[in-house]
């Protein structure tokens, strides 16, 4: 099942970095993405608004009149994202722009307000920050972060599969990521290159929240995200009504691990036998160009038992991400705070 949110399309961007004179106009709307807490774990709140945000001062209510904007960074079902200039700062962003109609023609309005809620109060250096948001009588805009080198699976498409020393730093910044997510009780439940950016210092940042759940229980059942992706516990809490909890994203991150390194999803395959193969975890082949390291983690994450998977903290401590995020020439790890 795909996720109902826009998926940022990958046009990669060669662009310096144009936000250094707006840094003003960032810190005054950092404030500015709707404060409100999801109030269950999986329905949104139906009195959110949309409109003004709130900040100490308080400004003035966003709208599309403080905004150029410019070319299309990329599109999909329910609309397109746009590079946008806001013009008393000089601050570059990306307007994402959804089409009301769309929206409730596919029945999808809760989730685009449960997406605003849960990410408009995250903050973290390897998550896409929701800045604000506001609508008019067609349209609802999400003020986002510019990630200006575009698309990570369009990187991966352009190479065919990533060196260790890259996937290591791009795995240990997703890690560090849902570390922050699940510690406010966040599952994203929809990992993947396509979900993944990469900001002007070629970090990772975690995007699309449509899938995303904030839910205090750690415990769900609904079965979402993309095929390829989805944990075996999915299916089951589909069929039996046994809840999943927060490892459904250790085993994406594994699956992502597994694309990174050879090119393609370990358990591609027609929908029944997909189905089949990760019930008992009966991935493709591991080639031998991947090192003895990564393919243990690889196997220590594709592990039927969530139980048994490795934690975000021992991803971290694993010898292939230190050799490479520690050591080694791959990407330095950022801070899990």
């Amino acid at each position: 099942m795909a996720s109902p949110t826009l998926p940022i399309r990958c046009a990669r961007m060669t662009v310096s970095d144009e936000n250094a004179e707006g840094q003003k106009w960032e810190k005054d709307k950092s404030s500015a993405a709707v404060g409100a807490k999801s109030q269950s774990d999986e329905e949104p709140n139906d009195e959110q608004k949309n409109v003004t945000p709130v900040g100490h001062p308080r400004i003035k209510a966003l709208h599309l009149g403080m905004f150029d904007y410019g070319k299309e960074l990329g599109e999909g079902s329910y609309g397109r994202v746009c590079l946008a200039r806001e013009r008393e700062h000089g601050f570059i962003c990306a307007l994402r722009i959804l089409e009301k109609d769309e929206l409730q023609c596919a029945g999808n309005e809760k989730l685009v307000r449960r997406e605003i809620e849960i990410q408009s109060n995250l903050r973290h250096p390897n998550i896409l920050r929701l800045y604000g948001h506001f609508h008019d009588d067609e349209r609802i805009f999400l003020v986002l972060e510019y990630a200006a080198q575009g698309c990570l699976y369009g990187h991966l498409q352009e190479g065919g599969q990533f060196p260790e020393s890259t996937a290591a730093g791009y795995i240990s910044q997703v890690a560090s990521a849902l570390s922050h997510l699940h510690r406010t009780h966040v599952m994203h439940r929809d990992i993947k290159p396509e979900n993944l950016l990469v900001g002007t210092h070629g970090e990772v940042k975690v995007a699309d929240f449509g899938w995303s759940v904030h839910s205090p229980s750690n415990r769900q059942t609904r079965l979402c995200g993309t095929p390829d992706y989805q944990a075996p516990e999915m299916f089951e809490a589909r069929d039996t009504g046994e809840p999943y909890d927060q490892m459904v994203d250790l085993w994406a991150l594994g699956v992502l691990l597994y694309e990174f390194l050879v090119g393609v999803a370990p358990f591609e395959d027609s929908p029944p036998q997909r189905r089949e193969r990760i019930a008992k975890a009966d991935m493709m082949p591991i080639p031998s160009s991947v090192s003895p390291a990564a393919k243990d983690l690889i196997r220590k994450l594709l592990v039927v038992d969530p139980t048994k998977r490795l934690s975000l903290e021992q991803v971290q401590q694993h010898p292939w991400i230190i050799e490479h995020c520690v050591r080694g020439p791959g990407i330095a790890r950022h801070g899990d705070g």
